[in-house]
């Protein structure tokens, strides 16, 4: 009897990735998935944190497209690996702040290194030529195996019949008559695929699954880094800048206001790391100050945060300023109209 073969498969949450897996499991390979948390990405963190959209179910789709599938899923931490990856891209940024084509480079590369570690045989990614404008053209199909380590041992299921044979294709341990050839933007063959395998349910593609893909995002992500004077970041920075609403009255600082509950909720999990502001008087956000700030920024800050509070139109509201140290005393502000709060204050 010939020997079962083993493949990984970079597993994102998304259809092609969902589909390229399934393909390979229709061919009798033993297929288990890998997903690599960046710390950027969008799956299971202001899905689950905010309110809107609650009827939609909160899931981690790349572990529901594990559980479809009946297969085993990696999830592999490389956020401190991956700072150099956005911070000194070799083939550069896209529209925003994704190095999207470093980025798959250093993914499959990681890959390579688990398959050598785990005894498996190669590794598979649900890559379609021409569906992303940077990384998944013809001309960078081939950077990608070159530079990743993976070379031949990389197959793209859904679109090889249009790129030259691998490895697990010459040596027969797939039949490339049961791949496929896509290419292009058009998700159709794909949501066909996936009719004639009997899946209906799948996360829908918007920008892709990470945060630097992201206008609003990378504008934040830029505006913390001219603020600190260096390029980097830890874990905590780029999860609060997926959160609530970001205003820089200063150079100085910025503050953090919670857009609603959740938010707040999630932004109380910091409230020992940074000074804080929270109204009394009236329903209102909790606002996290990141930065250095004196006696009349901190009425400034109230001023702002009493305005996106209940207490808006009142003609005083009371807040409560907590400092590092944990001291706190009252604050007692006029509302800052809002025609009053500068545009070029919101990141």
């Amino acid at each position: 009897m010939s020997e079962q073969r083993k493949a990984v498969a970079l597993i994102s949450g998304g259809l092609d990735s969902l589909l390229a897996a399934r393909v390979i499991q229709e061919q009798g390979i033993h297929v288990e998935g890998i997903n690599f948390f960046t710390g950027f990405c969008v799956e299971g963190h202001t899905h689950a944190i905010r309110k809107r959209d609650q009827k939609k179910e909160k899931r981690n789709n790349a572990l529901w497209v594990a559980e479809q599938l009946g297969m085993k899923l990696h999830i592999v931490d490389i956020i401190e690996e991956y700072k150099q990856v956005l911070l000194n891209p070799k083939h550069g940024y896209g529209a925003n702040l994704n190095p999207c084509l470093d980025c798959k480079v250093f993914m499959v590369h990681k890959a390579y290194e688990w398959i050598k570690a785990k005894d498996f045989d190669f590794i598979i990614t649900g890559e379609v030529i021409g569906q992303r404008p940077m990384s998944q053209r013809k001309e960078t199909m081939p950077i990608v195996c070159d530079e990743s380590g993976a070379h031949d041992l990389l197959l793209r299921p859904l679109c090889a019949k249009n790129l030259p044979m691998t490895r697990p294709e010459i040596e027969g341990w797939v039949d490339r008559n049961r791949l496929y050839g896509f290419s292009g933007r058009s998700r159709k063959p794909q949501m066909a695929l996936a009719a004639q395998f009997g899946i209906e349910d799948y996360a829908q593609p918007a920008g892709g699954c990470c945060f630097l893909t992201d206008e609003q995002y990378a504008v934040k992500l830029k505006d913390l880094w001219n603020a600190r004077g260096s390029k980097q970041y830890e874990l905590d920075d780029i999860m609060l800048l997926k959160v609530g609403r970001h205003l820089r009255p200063s150079s100085r600082f910025k503050v953090i206001i919670a857009r609603e509950e959740g938010e707040a909720n999630f932004l109380q999990g910091y409230r020992k790391r940074y000074p804080h502001i929270n109204t009394v008087s009236h329903g209102g956000p909790l606002a996290l100050i990141d930065g250095e700030i004196n006696e009349r920024d901190i009425e400034l800050i109230g001023r702002v945060v009493a305005r996106y509070s209940q207490g808006r139109n009142a003609a005083e509201v009371e807040l409560r300023f907590t400092d590092l140290s944990g001291d706190s005393r009252s604050l007692k502000v006029v509302p800052m109209p809002a025609h009053q709060v500068p545009k070029e204050w919101l990141i």
